[in-house]
């Protein structure tokens, strides 16, 4: 694996028109935080570190324009979509400005943001496509003889204000993954950014604005968790909160909000199974792309393996020698496989829980070191049951290798975690995968593939710690949006 190189660092191309968005227009706030290139802590620029008197502002602003449109008239469903469509267009003309702001400001390399603007793209065309199914059905009232003289349907209707905030590692796609159901469902949205990324969404909303998307029904509320985040969550006029986060702020979140309707996608210890009629070092190459893509932070990226003994050596050595190919530098090298994580106070927490593993008794085959913020791909063997790398998301580029003996076992080994988001099966034995992916509880088992595969048409989510609900475009506009019973008695 290639050793970090260093290079004089360009200013962005693109700056945002002021720090935040609320009211209808571009604002400076109070106060400013600044953003740094975490490659190597070069200042990017400042965006406003929204307070809450200024939040409140913000979600009123939003609430009013919804309100004001409550019927629909003034954003139909036609113009919603025409806006969507627009935007996608507009982010695939733009997309070398996106990309440069999603790698400078984030974790990937200039390679992976290219493929974040796309999925983007194609996120917003999701969303668009969903206007024209915000549709009801008639209501059987003439099952019952109370509902005799009476008919009756329902409709799909906003729920109002939805409170949006997204995380660092996809600073664009998982904006949108919010914004633009939410958008097409006929809400308003205030979106509050991850604080290490929050140019990329001021980057978005003007995109937005342009395509003709109602400057009322859209706010951008950058800040601090503590800060913006808790006096969004907490607005009386915010409707819907969707969060995606680690679970112990998700529990905050929840605890903030109240009694109002979440969405929550809050993570993963994703495990892939590999049983001994795998194609080996097919699953070898899969298994190392699901694991170390984003330098491993990314909710589905594989964490635990867990392989049959007769070939756990044969796949070790194939996993091995895929991690030391890749090469770790700089984002904006072509070259370039792993970048570095978000700061290095989270390369530092990744290599305390590898140190933790290995003072057990775990086996580090490659990787094991760091420099400044990054962590080089690290794959592990022999790591003890109770160890974080086992337990915990690790949101890192760190791999777990272990063998088993039987089906039984490594179903039972799958499932022995908090979370519950996506899995793995490698096997040319269809009936023994799908016997396995009845048995894992997860929210996707992805047969032949790593846990580390999502199209945004799919139900998005998990069971137990992964979160609450499901999003994926089409399911985020249905939690988005709510019945409403028009019945009609006739004859009175």
């Amino acid at each position: 694996m290639t050793t970090v190189e260093t290079a004089p660092a360009t200013p962005l191309t693109w700056r945002p028109p002021a720090g935040a968005l609320w009211s209808g227009r571009w604002v400076d706030g109070a106060s400013t935080m600044p953003v740094h290139d975490p490659e190597d802590g070069r200042l990017l620029g400042h965006v406003t570190d929204t307070s809450p008197t200024e939040v409140d502002q913000a979600v009123t602003g939003v609430a009013t324009a919804v309100a004001s449109g409550a019927s629909g008239k003034s954003w139909p469903a036609w113009k919603r979509r025409e806006a969507l469509e627009e935007a996608a267009a507009l982010v695939v003309r733009h997309r070398e400005r996106l990309a440069e702001v999603i790698s400078r400001e984030g974790c990937k390399t200039l390679r992976e943001a290219n493929g974040e603007v796309s999925r983007a793209a194609e996120t917003l065309r999701l969303s668009a496509r969903q206007t024209d199914r915000l549709t009801g059905e008639t209501l059987p009232f003439p099952d019952t003889s109370r509902g005799e003289g009476r008919l009756g349907w329902y409709t799909r209707e906003p729920v109002g204000v939805v409170a949006a905030i997204t995380p660092f590692n996809d600073p664009l796609n998982l904006v949108a993954h919010k914004v633009g159901p939410a958008l097409a469902g006929g809400n308003g949205v205030v979106l509050k950014p991850a604080e290490a990324t929050p140019l990329t969404a001021l980057a978005f909303a003007e995109i937005l604005l342009d395509a003709g998307v109602p400057a009322g029904r859209l706010a951008v509320v950058p800040g601090t968790g503590s800060g913006a985040g808790h006096a969004l969550v907490s607005h009386p006029l915010v409707d819907l909160v969707s969060f995606t986060g680690g679970h112990r702020t998700g529990n905050a979140v929840a605890s903030a909000a109240g009694a109002k309707k979440t969405l929550m996608e809050l993570g993963g210890n994703n495990a892939v199974l590999v049983l001994d009629d795998a194609d080996t070092p097919a699953a070898a190459q899969a298994v190392v792309a699901g694991a170390f893509g984003v330098a491993g932070q990314n909710c589905l990226s594989v964490q635990r393996v867990f392989v049959a003994a007769r070939i756990a050596a044969p796949f070790l050595r194939h996993v091995i020698a895929a991690t030391e190919e890749l090469r770790v530098g700089r984002k904006a090298d072509p070259r370039t496989d792993i970048g570095p994580l978000i700061s290095e106070r989270e390369a530092r927490r990744v290599e305390e829980w590898v140190q933790e593993a290995r003072d057990s008794g775990a086996v580090v085959h490659t990787g094991g070191r760091r420099d400044g913020a990054f962590h080089w791909p690290t794959v592990l063997t022999d790591v003890p049951a109770d160890a974080k790398v086992m337990t915990e998301e690790i949101f890192g580029p760190v791999l777990v290798v272990e063998p088993i003996d039987t089906v039984d076992e490594a179903v039972a080994r799958a499932n022995d975690t908090r979370y519950g988001l996506q899995a793995g099966v490698f096997t040319t034995a269809l009936d023994t995968a799908l016997d396995i992916a009845e048995r894992l509880r997860v929210g996707a088992v992805m047969i032949n593939d790593s846990s580390d595969f999502r199209i945004d048409a799919m139900p998005f989510g998990g069971p137990k710690r992964s979160g609450v609900g499901r999003e994926g475009v089409r399911y985020a506009v249905e939690a988005m949006t709510e019945p409403k019973v028009v019945a009609v008695r006739r004859g009175a």
